[in-house]
């Protein structure tokens, strides 16, 4: 509770120092305000930073904003919504680590009060990210519930606030086959795509590939002045269609491999999945809390290596996990100052602005270091069959 409270107030101080640290949220204003005066074609939606590129939630969620904060020109309340947005975060992800036992208790010090970057993306700086996150945390504590209709409501939500979230998405999937098989799982997997039609009903009626074009780029194009995590590749390399295509198949890849080797530890075919559980050779078991975090924090934390490009405030996207991504999985050879060397290294190079050839490099390694970890650690799904086949 003594750090909880502590948080807050290192939470609100930037706020009463540093009243005018926006970056996007006049533009997000702008953006939303086009739709306030029925311009509903997204590729008519402007801000000072570019085009509106984001699905519709983020439209709704920020015209409330617009409302509360006098039109968007009230940034001091805009930043105390966001003080307790960051507090209801935090809330969220204790929530969950609660159900682990897995993280030492003084590593959430580190987690609440030695990240300056995370507080400023969350309190000053007002983008889109922490609400989206915020709302993929919210999910999470309803599938460790075992609310799986309305997690995958709240994981739908915070897609439509910001695509980043989909990074999650191949865990899910996978979880939703281990628990509910292919037929059980449509049910969930409709849910999510019937609330994204909802929601940009609006725009979809209007134009529908302006909406998906804009909404949901994949192929989006980043500017190099930005990037946290390449800056040690020459520019055009960076841009080179075909370095994004290599970093999609790396992704890809080792996301197989960690459903293959990792996650699918049953000794039947990755096919069984599609199965019934009832009808799997290895009777089915209710998902552990570990479990489920481990497969959704790691399928983000593969994305994340494999990104086209980190920008400042993408630091959100994983910073939460990444005590579990280190603790819950014990190395003899990755002892508790080498962990938090790695946290410190991390948080080191998201601060370095502009970014270096050594930042980038440190946290490429740091990512390596933890993929390596999860790679060599236990298996958060045993394979339990094999015991089953001895006892026969």
């Amino acid at each position: 509770m003594l750090l909880f409270w502590a948080n807050v107030r290192s939470t609100l101080a930037p706020v009463c120092s540093e009243p005018n640290t926006e970056i996007d949220w006049k533009a997000y204003m702008a953006q939303v305000e086009g739709v306030i005066n029925g311009t509903y074609d997204y590729t008519q939606l402007q801000g000072d930073t570019g085009p509106l590129v984001y699905p519709a939630g983020f439209v709704y969620i920020f015209m409330g904003l617009y409302y509360a904060t006098g039109q968007g020109t009230d940034i001091r309340t805009a930043q105390h919504i966001f003080a307790v947005l960051y507090l209801a975060t935090l809330l969220l992800v204790f929530l969950i680590y609660h159900q682990t036992c897995k993280v030492p208790p003084f590593v959430f010090f580190f987690m609440c009060c030695a990240s300056y970057r995370v507080h400023s993306i969350f309190v000053l700086r007002l983008f889109n990210d922490p609400v989206a996150m915020a709302l993929l945390f919210l999910s999470i504590n309803l599938l460790l519930a075992r609310r799986w209709g309305w997690g995958c409501c709240c994981f739908s939500l915070a897609v439509s606030v910001k695509m980043n979230v989909l990074l999650f998405a191949p865990g899910l999937l996978f979880l939703l086959l281990m628990q509910f098989g292919f037929r059980g799982a449509l049910p969930k997997l409709g849910i999510c795509a019937v609330l994204q039609v909802l929601l940009g009903l609006p725009f979809l009626l209007e134009n529908p590939i302006g909406y998906l074009s804009r909404s949901f780029d994949l192929g989006r194009q980043f500017l190099f002045r930005w990037t946290v995590n390449w800056r040690f590749l020459p520019e055009a390399l960076f841009l080179h269609r075909a370095f994004h295509l290599a970093l999609l198949a790396a992704h890809l890849a080792l996301l197989f491999l960690f459903a293959f080797c990792r996650w699918h530890r049953t000794g039947e075919s990755i096919l069984s999945l599609l199965k019934d559980p009832s009808k799997r050779k290895v009777p089915p078991q209710p998902l552990t809390p570990n479990q489920i975090i481990s497969t959704l924090f790691t399928s983000n934390f593969i994305g994340i290596c494999f990104s086209r490009s980190l920008h400042y405030q993408f630091y959100v996207w994983y910073f939460h996990t990444l005590p579990y991504l280190l603790w819950a999985t014990p190395a003899r050879w990755l002892t508790h100052l080498l962990r938090l060397l790695v946290l410190g290294l991390i948080e080191l190079s998201w601060n370095t602005y502009p970014s270096t050839s050594c930042s980038s490099a440190a946290l490429h390694i740091c990512h390596a270091v933890i993929l390596l970890q999860l790679w060599l650690g236990p298996q958060p799904f045993p394979r339990s069959i094999q015991h089953s086949k001895k006892a026969h």
